[in-house]
């Protein structure tokens, strides 16, 4: 399978622009909390998103930031004003699926059909194209690459779903560190989450629950390789529940799960702030795909 790489000009001056995007789940939503919330469950629990969405389009607004946010279906029917505050804000609006299944855990036909639900949702709500898709867990690997395959079925343009690190629920450590063609220019687009090359390993620089727990400094060092070292945009992301620190707790759940969730909540919304004045950010779209659709 032929992947072609998708370079940056290095003789560029200009500052380079990362992406900043947002997963848009509730808590109780993660891949984590499966074995201790029935999905069944999900529509009689209180969703605290709408809220957590506000918080988030406020404090990139403070910087004139735009970002993708890339949402589940099952949130955007609760909640279409949601969809069409982040749109109406000038953020683009991308698929994170339906239902927040894993794709590795889907049949081809079943992932189709979830990816497609999902994007005519989205579309029908907030009277857009939609173009870019996250794998819930980041759950693209070589088990299913086909998925990619699909996605263009479905007519996405790009995917950010799979993460080049060795990880206890997903990665994929010897993929590009940075966006290619799985086939070729004229098919889909992948862009892997940001990562730095150290001492022959991937060192996550992303975001997510290392962003939580790596000190500000430090992930602050991690993208800024990237931008110099590199020449290459970096892609950030974070979930709404991240700036929630007041969330219901969890009971019953393991040492791990709860230390992975809940670790320096209530630091990320400043950490986050602090990205935002130090880094220029901007759109999936617009940072990967604009001279491609001029």
């Amino acid at each position: 399978m032929m992947q072609t790489a998708m370079n940056y000009d290095r003789t560029l001056k200009a500052p380079i622009r990362n992406a900043m995007t947002c997963d848009v789940e509730d808590y109780f939503q993660v891949s984590a909390f499966e074995p201790f919330i029935a999905r069944d469950s999900w529509p009689s629990i209180t969703c605290r998103v709408e809220a957590n969405i506000d918080r988030i389009l406020s404090l990139l607004h403070e910087n004139n930031v735009k970002g993708t946010f890339f949402t589940l279906g099952w949130i955007a029917e609760r909640y279409p004003a949601l969809v069409r505050h982040i749109v109406d804000n000038g953020h683009e609006l991308a698929s994170h699926g339906y239902a927040h299944l894993r794709a590795s855990d889907q049949s081809k036909e079943e992932f189709l059909d979830d990816i497609t639900r999902s994007k005519k949702l989205l579309e029908d709500i907030s009277g857009q194209e939609v173009i870019g898709y996250r794998a819930p867990s980041f759950s693209i690997s070589k088990r299913n690459f086909w998925a990619l395959d699909a996605l263009f079925m479905a007519g996405y343009r790009y995917s950010s779903s799979i993460y080049p690190i060795a990880h206890d629920h997903y990665g994929m450590p010897d993929a590009s560190r940075f966006a290619f063609y799985p086939n070729g220019k004229d098919g889909l687009l992948e862009v892997p989450i940001t990562t730095v090359r150290l001492m022959q390993k991937n060192f996550p620089s992303g975001g997510g629950g290392y962003f939580r727990l790596f000190p500000y400094a430090l992930s602050r060092w991690l993208l800024k390789r990237v931008n110099q070292h590199d020449q290459q945009p970096g892609i950030f992301y974070f979930h709404p529940w991240e700036v929630d620190p007041l969330q219901p707790r969890q009971s019953g759940i393991d040492l791990k799960t709860r230390f992975r969730h809940y670790v320096n909540l209530n630091r990320m919304e400043e950490r986050i702030r602090a990205l935002t004045r130090d880094f220029l950010w901007g759109r999936m779209d617009d940072i990967f795909l604009k001279n491609k659709m001029q």
